[in-house]
C-alpha cells in the first residue's frame, strides 16, 4: 500500500509541542495570560475590519450584518475542525458533512445563504486565500464547486472569524457573491496555549478522532511580535451505511442458482456512509514588525494531509471484479497526498495622510493521487492492483495596492479607498501511469455471455495523456470604495469595482450601495444593493476526470462510469459546450437592529440573491448515442459524459435573525446567550435551452433534469435554528447548546450514487 513519510513532520510536531509547553507555562506564572487563555465572549461594541476598508465600526454599527466569532468560541463547541464548529455558530453558514462522494468527502468548505462554497470569498486577514485544487465533483451537494479548503488554516491560528453576509464582490472582487469569511489569526505578543481534544462516536465506538492546537507569541522588542501555529489531526473511519439488501445477487449465477455464500457475505461493509481516515499537520506564521514609519508584516501557512478514501465495493459478479484476483470482490482505495502552502508579505504606512498598503500573497495546492486495493480489469488478471492516477496543482499569485483617507465633509467624514490588484491563477493536470487509464483487450465468459470490463483503475481511473495539460489567466482590477457619515446617526457607503481578465470571463464592471439610519437610540434600518460575479475557476475550465456510479438492474449492482470532460474537449463540444462564461449576480438586503438593552442586540434582515448563468455539471449523458460521440472522439464506448456549462438562472430568498444577550456575573462571572435562525429558499428561474447537439439525440437527453434540479434547491435544509449559553463563574464555566436543522430532501433515482449523501450538524 502507499504510503507518506510523516517522519520529518513528527520531529517538528515534538520539537514545537516541547516549545510550546514551555512558552505556556511560563505564561501561566503572569495573571494577564491565564486571563487572555480564555477571553470573555466577543462584546457587541468589539471593532470589525471586514467590509468597513479604514473606518472604525462596530457590529452593531455595521450597515451590513456581520457575525463575529472568538476563538474560545470556536472551540466551547466540541467540534473537531475549524469548518464544524461555524456551522453551530452562523445560522446561514451551511457545511454538511459528506458522506462519500470521493474526492468531495475530504474537502473541508461550506458556503452562505444557500449558495456554493466558491461563491463564498475566504479571506485571511483580509487577504484572499488560494482554492483547493481538488474539485467538487461527485457528490450532489454542491456539486462542480472549487471552494477554498478551510481544514488547511491552522485551527489553532485563529484569532476571530469575522462573517460578512451580503454580497461584497465589488470591494473584494469575484466569488464574493454571497457574503465574505475573514479569519484573523492570533496576534499574542507573549504565551501561548496547547489543546489536546479526543473523541469517537458512541454509537458504534468508530470514528475516532484526535486533534493537537497550539500556538506561542512573542514580542519583537518594542516594535512587533512573532505568533507560531501548530495544528495536527487524525480521523479514523466510521460507517452509517444501510447493508445491501439481500435479494441483490452480490455473487454471479450458477444455472441460475444463486451462489451458497449471498447467505454469508457481510452484506453491511460493502458500502461507505461516514468518516475516511484522514491525518495532517498545518503549521503557520503571523508577523509584524515596525521598522518606523514602515511596517513589515507576513503571514503563511504549511499543510500536509493524507487521505484514504474507500470507494464502494465491487461486488464478485460485477465485470471489474475478476475472481482470479478477488474472489470475494474489492473495495480500491483512492489515496490523496496534498501539499498546501501560501505565504504573505506586504508592507504599509502614511503619506501625505493617505494609509497604504502594498501586499503579494502566493498560495498553491498539489494533491497526488493514487489508488490501492484496486484492479484494471480490462487488462485481465495480471492487472496491476496499485497505481499512480495523477495529480492536480493549483496556485494564485495576487499583488495589491491599497489607500484610504478619511477627509471631513461637512459635518462628517468621508472615507475613501481605491486600489489595484493583479492576479495569476494557474492549475494543472498531470497524468497517471499507463495502467491507470489503460484500455486492455481482456474478455471472459460469465453464464455464456462474453464480458468485456471497462478500462481504467477501479476507484479512480488515472488521468490520460489528453486529460493531461495546464492553463492559467491574468486578472486586473481597481476599486473605489466610499463610506460617508454625514451625521451621527447616518451612514451611506459605495463601491465600484473594475475587473478584466485576459480569457474568456470578458471584462466586467460592478457596484453596491449601502445605507444605514439609526430611527431612535436603539432602532436602526439597514439596506443594501449590489451587483456581483465569479468567474470560472481556471479548474473548472480545465478539469477531466472518470468516476463510477451505481445503479441496480436486474438485481444486481451495475457500475456506470462517467467522465467529466473539459468545456473545450471535441467531445464536450460535439455534446454541446461551449466556453464558460463569469456568474452575473444582483443581491438585495433589508434590514433592522435593535438594542433594547446595552447587553441585547438583535438584528433581522432578509434578503434576496439572483445569479444568472449559474455555472454547474450538466446531467449525466448516456446511451447509444452519447457513446458513438465519445468513441469518435477516440474515449471508451463504456463511459458517460457531463461538463460545466452556464446552465442556469437560479433566485434565493431568505431570513438572517441573530440575537445576542451578554451579562456580567458579580465581579467573576459572565452569561452569553446567542441565539440564532436562518431561513432560506433557492428556485429555478430558468434553464438555458438544450444544445442543438442535444436536441439532435432525443428528448431524453437534457442539459439539467430533475435529480440535478432537485440537488440544487432541496438538498439544503431549508431552515436552521442555534442556541447556546455560555456561563462562568470562578473557574467553573457551563456551555450548553441546542442546534435544529430544518428538512431537506435528497432525490433518488436509477443511477443514484451509493454515498454521497450530505449530513448535517
Amino acid at each position: 500500500m502507499p504510503t507518506i513519510d510523516y517522519r520529518n513532520a513528527a520531529a517538528s510536531l515534538a520539537v514545537l509541542a516541547f516549545v510550546l509547553a514551555s512558552g505556556s507555562a511560563a505564561a501561566q506564572t503572569q495573571p494577564t495570560q491565564v486571563a487572555a487563555a480564555d477571553p470573555a465572549p466577543l462584546n457587541e461594541a468589539e471593532m470589525i475590519v471586514t467590509g468597513t476598508r479604514g473606518v472604525a465600526r462596530t457590529v452593531a454599527e455595521s450597515p451590513t450584518p456581520i457575525d463575529v466569532i472568538s476563538a474560545p468560541e470556536l472551540e466551547r463547541t466540541g467540534r473537531f475542525g475549524t469548518i464544524a464548529a461555524l456551522n453551530l455558530l452562523v445560522p446561514s453558514f451551511n457545511a454538511p458533512q459528506r458522506a462519500g462522494g470521493g474526492t468531495s468527502t475530504i474537502i473541508q468548505t461550506g458556503g452562505l445563504r444557500g449558495l456554493n462554497p466558491d461563491q463564498t470569498l475566504i479571506l485571511v486577514n483580509g487577504k484572499r486565500r488560494h482554492k483547493t485544487s481538488l474539485i467538487n465533483a461527485v457528490s450532489a451537494l454542491y456539486n462542480g464547486a472549487v471552494p477554498v479548503d478551510l481544514d488547511l488554516i491552522p485551527q489553532s491560528a485563529i484569532g476571530r472569524v469575522e462573517v460578512l453576509r451580503d454580497g461584497a464582490a465589488a470591494q473584494y472582487g469575484s466569488d464574493a457573491i454571497a457574503g465574505v469569511i475573514n479569519f484573523i489569526l492570533k496576534s499574542d505578543r507573549e504565551g501561548g496555549q496547547i489543546n489536546f481534544s479526543a473523541g469517537q462516536n458512541f454509537d458504534r465506538s468508530d470514528g475516532e478522532n484526535y486533534i493537537l492546537n497550539a500556538n506561542i507569541g512573542t514580542s519583537l522588542g518594542d516594535r512587533g511580535f512573532l505568533d507560531l501555529f501548530l495544528s495536527a489531526r487524525q480521523q479514523e473511519l466510521s460507517n452509517r451505511a444501510v447493508p445491501i439488501s439481500p435479494n441483490i445477487n452480490l455473487y454471479r449465477t450458477v444455472n441460475g442458482q444463486r451462489d451458497p455464500r449471498e447467505a454469508t457475505i457481510d452484506r453491511l461493509v460493502t458500502t461507505q456512509f461516514g468518516n475516511f481516515p484522514v491525518r495532517g499537520f498545518n503549521v503557520g506564521h503571523n508577523l509584524e514588525y515596525d521598522f518606523g514609519g514602515v511596517e513589515l508584516y507576513s503571514f503563511g501557512t504549511f499543510s500536509q494531509r493524507r487521505s484514504d478514501l474507500t470507494q464502494t465495493f465491487r461486488a464478485p459478479n460485477n465485470a471489474a471484479s475478476l475472481p482470479e484476483v478477488y474472489p470475494n470482490g474489492l473495495r480500491p482505495t483512492l489515496l490523496i497526498q496534498e501539499e498546501d502552502f501560501e505565504l504573505a508579505v506586504g508592507l504599509r504606512g502614511q503619506v501625505s495622510g493617505w494609509d497604504w498598503d502594498l501586499s503579494s500573497v502566493y498560495g498553491q495546492n498539489r494533491a497526488r493521487q493514487s489508488a490501492y486495493d484496486s484492479i484494471n480489469a480490462s487488462l485481465g488478471p495480471t492487472s496491476p492492483t496499485e497505481f499512480s492516477v495523477g495529480a492536480l496543482r493549483s496556485n494564485e499569485w495576487i499583488n495589491s495596492l491599497d489607500f484610504t483617507r478619511s477627509f471631513e465633509v461637512g459635518s462628517g467624514k468621508l472615507q475613501v479607498s481605491t486600489g489595484l490588484q493583479h492576479r495569476r491563477e494557474r492549475y494543472a493536470v498531470s497524468e497517471g501511469q499507463l495502467e491507470s487509464y489503460q484500455a486492455g483487450n481482456y474478455t471472459y465468459v460469465a453464464n455464456g455471455v462474453t464480458i468485456r470490463p471497462a478500462p481504467g483503475a477501479q476507484g479512480a481511473s488515472g488521468f490520460t495523456p489528453a486529460d493531461a495539460g495546464s492553463l492559467s489567466r491574468n486578472n486586473l482590477s481597481a476599486y473605489v470604495d466610499l463610506a460617508w457619515d454625514p451625521t451621527t446617526r447616518t451612514t451611506i457607503s459605495g463601491a465600484l469595482r473594475y475587473e478584466h481578465y485576459d480569457d474568456a470571463s470578458r471584462d466586467t464592471l460592478i457596484g453596491k450601495i449601502t445605507a444605514r439610519q439609526e430611527l431612535t437610540d436603539w432602532i436602526s434600518v439597514r439596506g443594501a444593493v449590489s451587483t456581483g460575479f465569479r468567474a470560472p475557476s481556471v479548474a473548472q475550465q480545465l478539469y477531466a476526470s472518470t468516476t463510477g456510479q451505481f445503479r441496480t438492474v436486474n438485481g444486481v449492482l451495475d457500475l456506470l462510469q462517467i467522465k467529466t470532460l473539459p468545456v473545450n474537449s471535441p467531445s464536450a463540444i460535439a455534446l454541446g459546450a461551449i466556453p464558460l462564461q463569469p456568474e452575473e449576480s444582483t443581491n438585495f438586503s433589508l434590514g433592522v437592529v435593535l438594542t433594547p438593552l446595552a447587553a441585547l442586540t438583535i438584528t433581522i434582515d432578509g434578503y434576496q440573491i439572483d445569479v444568472r448563468d449559474r455555472i454547474t455539471i450538466t446531467s449525466t449523458l448516456t446511451g447509444a448515442a452519447v457513446s458513438a460521440i465519445l468513441v469518435a472522439n477516440g474515449l471508451s464506448p463504456e463511459i458517460s459524459g457531463q461538463y460545466y456549462a452556464n446552465a442556469i438562472d437560479t433566485r434565493t430568498r431568505g431570513l438572517d435573525i441573530v440575537a445576542t444577550y451578554r451579562h456580567n456575573l458579580g465581579s467573576d462571572g459572565e452569561m452569553a446567550w446567542n441565539i440564532g435562525y436562518n431561513y432560506n429558499q433557492t428556485d429555478i428561474r430558468r434553464i438555458a435551452d438544450n444544445p442543438s447537439q442535444l436536441q439532435s439525440l432525443g428528448a431524453g437527453f437534457v442539459l439539467f433534469d430533475r435529480r440535478a434540479q432537485s440537488n440544487l434547491t432541496t438538498n439544503l435544509p431549508r431552515t436552521k435554528l442555534l442556541i447556546a449559553n455560555f456561563t462562568r463563574i470562578g473557574d467553573w464555566s457551563l456551555n450548553t447548546r441546542v442546534n435544529r436543522f430544518g428538512r431537506f430532501d435528497s432525490f433518488q433515482n436509477a443511477t443514484a450514487t451509493v454515498g454521497g449523501q450530505p449530513v448535517f450538524g
